[in-house]
């Protein structure tokens, strides 16, 4: 049975504090984005509270799926960087419990919330789809407010064009009207000049009420021409005018019906049996369609009776000399020939078209039923799979706040957002299968927070950077270098007496190392391979070196540490084999481009070994010579 304990209680209300938190902050990123798109068509219509109000619910209730995945990642991040920072991670291992064992409650946690965001895409989010972009449409048709600019030509008014040169906002007067009718044709404008006006709204805000005063009106009494040189027109003076012009100010919203045929509007079961239509009759218009082409190019509706097209069925080709039939033809039988042809075969290339329009028309609409079938369970899925990443990665990192959490959140959540979106459009337009390019995205993420689990479950320095620098320091054959300093307090002084002969018993075995070893000669490729056994004698040397340095490191000598401080640190396994299986170094043997790269590198640490050998003994006179001045004091 199941029990919840404290420990269970205290990092459930860690994570749920930061991921209130971040939740919201993520989902007022997301409605900022998507005001962004949508701006344009929102500034200037004089919408009212209501409408705004609706908006923002409605693209708030839209973005909770793609704000939850995020929230999710940034919180775990958050959370297990504070329990690393502040120690606590340390100490719920140190006191025996695994990694797996602390996320348990949290992993229990973050399935519901995948319930949560499956339910919102599934339920609501095709109910909200249907209003907000019913909302979005009604917005687009709303005509703008009426705010004419000084000096310039207004253009919002349909077949209108409208300029004033100035403006008096306290009485509402307009001064030097210009207007533009163009219903009857840019040509036939019907031009009116006022000295003053004022404009208003009907009571139905359906038309606009012109009252212009001072002024002359030209008009066109016939329609313009190239070759015309006078035009008659029509010239009145006024004094005081009165139009009335068409302008729909309300704000009407549209039906619904419009866009719940849309695929983001329907859930998993209406999508699937959508889908099930459209395939069927994608199947069926592409058989009559293959019906009507295996009939070939002069069946009836291409401008044949049906008696001829029996006819042309009929005849053989073979018995007839069409080259010859046509070379005796009359000059204009050729060109009736030619013309039908090609009328022909342009008829046939414009049903091919439509056809070919007709059937992609449907296969994009059912990739797209598709899409949004799959990412309905994609995007509830990453919130585990981003859990399972921020988790183990806070773990590793530890560090807490919004400051390194959020930078890496973010690049993970783009890096995601960028193969999302790539398989999501490379899936839409037929360029992958469906369900590649939506699961895409998942297949990148689950090896991710898998190797991230099993990283931190083993208290792994993967994100460590002085691994991954010493790790290609060791690729390359860089090596560090002795810093030996003089201790403060020094327990056993070095045995003076005895390290001498130590120094020559080294130099001895050196020499012979070398001279047996050949190092400075290229060594056999194929010999190389065959054996996987250690170089003990390097091995050896290598240990009594150190074990002669740790002992003199003992020393008050000045001199005597700086000469210590020339002796080379040997890597023993470098000049050998690289690996310690005997089938992989044959494998790597084989393979001629990674076995050649191999074989110059160690080649290449077969000399500088050769190097070593001769520093270490010129390096082992200086040393007895340091040595014999301090015995001889």
């Amino acid at each position: 049975m199941l029990r919840i304990k404290k420990l269970d209680i205290f990092i459930v209300k860690s994570f749920l504090m930061l991921f209130v938190g971040t939740f919201f902050i993520c989902l007022f990123i997301f409605m900022l984005q998507f005001l962004w798109r949508w701006v344009e068509d929102l500034v200037g219509k004089g919408l009212g509270m209501d409408i705004l109000a609706k908006f923002f619910i409605y693209s708030a209730l839209a973005m909770v799926p793609l704000a939850l995945p995020l929230a999710i990642l940034l919180a775990s991040l958050i959370t297990f960087g504070n329990f690393g920072e502040r120690y606590e991670l340390l100490a719920m291992k140190a006191a025996g419990i695994p990694l797996f064992r602390i996320m348990r409650p949290l992993a229990l946690l973050v399935c519901l919330l995948a319930g949560v965001s499956f339910y919102f895409q599934n339920v609501v989010g095709p109910m909200v789809q249907v209003k907000l972009n019913t909302l979005l449409l009604s917005v687009k048709q709303k005509s703008p407010e009426l705010d004419i600019p000084e000096g310039v030509f207004y253009t919002a008014i349909p077949d209108y064009n409208l300029k004033i040169s100035k403006k008096n906002r306290r009485t509402g007067m307009l001064h030097d009207v210009l207007i533009y009718n163009m219903k009857d044709g840019f040509e036939n404008a019907h031009i009116i000049y006022a000295d003053s006006g004022r404009m208003e709204m009907t009571a139905d805000k359906q038309h606009l009420w012109l009252h212009l005063y001072s002024g002359d009106l030209f008009e066109n009494l016939k329609s313009q021409n190239m070759k015309s040189d006078n035009v008659p027109y029509r010239r009145e003076s006024f004094r005081e005018k009165h139009m009335i012009i068409e302008f729909d100010s309300d704000f009407n919203m549209a039906d619904a019906s419009i866009m719940s045929n849309q695929s983001s509007a329907k859930n998993m079961r209406v999508l699937r049996a959508s889908i099930d239509s459209m395939k069927l009759v994608g199947d069926s218009v592409g058989r009559q369609y293959y019906l009507e082409l295996s009939e070939g190019a002069f069946r009836q509706p291409y401008g044949l009776s049906e008696e001829d097209t029996v006819k042309i069925k009929e005849a053989n080709l073979r018995d007839y000399n069409t080259d010859s039939l046509y070379r005796v033809a009359p000059l204009v039988q050729k060109q009736k020939v030619i013309s039908a042809a090609v009328g022909r075969v342009e008829n046939l290339v414009s049903d091919l078209t439509f056809k070919s329009y007709t059937m992609d028309a449907n296969d994009y609409s059912m990739r797209k039923h598709e899409t949004e079938w799959h990412k309905k369970i994609t995007i509830s899925l990453s919130c585990l799979l981003f859990f399972f990443i921020g988790a183990p990665l806070g773990g590793i990192i530890r560090k807490g706040g919004l400051g390194m959490p959020v930078i890496v959140s973010v690049l993970l959540f783009i890096i995601y957002y960028i193969i999302d979106n790539t398989g999501y459009k490379m899936a839409r337009d037929g360029k992958w299968i469906v369900w590649m390019g939506i699961w895409t995205s998942s297949a990148v993420l689950a090896p991710l927070g898998a190797f991230l689990t099993y990283k931190s479950n083993k208290d792994s320095v993967v994100l460590n950077a002085d691994a991954y620098i010493n790790w290609f320091r060791k690729i390359v054959g860089i090596r560090s270098v002795r810093h030996l300093f003089k201790k403060e307090v020094i327990i056993n002084d070095p045995d003076y007496a005895r390290i001498p002969a130590d120094l020559e018993a080294l130099t001895a075995d050196c020499r012979r190392y070398a001279s047996n070893n050949r190092l400075t000669k290229a060594p056999n490729y194929f010999r190389l391979w065959m054996s996987a056994a250690k170089d003990d004698e390097m091995i050896a040397i290598n240990r009594k070196l150190e074990a002669l340095v740790e002992e003199m490191s003992n020393t008050k000598s000045a001199a005597l540490l700086n000469a210590l401080n020339n002796y080379p640190i040997i890597p023993v396994s470098a000049h050998v084999r690289p690996f310690h299986t005997y089938w992989l170094n044959l494998a790597a043997g084989i393979v001629f481009p990674v076995g050649l790269f191999f074989y110059f590198r160690i080649w290449a640490f077969r000399l500088r070994l050769a190097k070593d050998m001769e520093r270490i003994i010129k390096n082992n006179g200086q040393v007895r010579l340091i040595i014999e001045e301090k015995i001889n004091k």
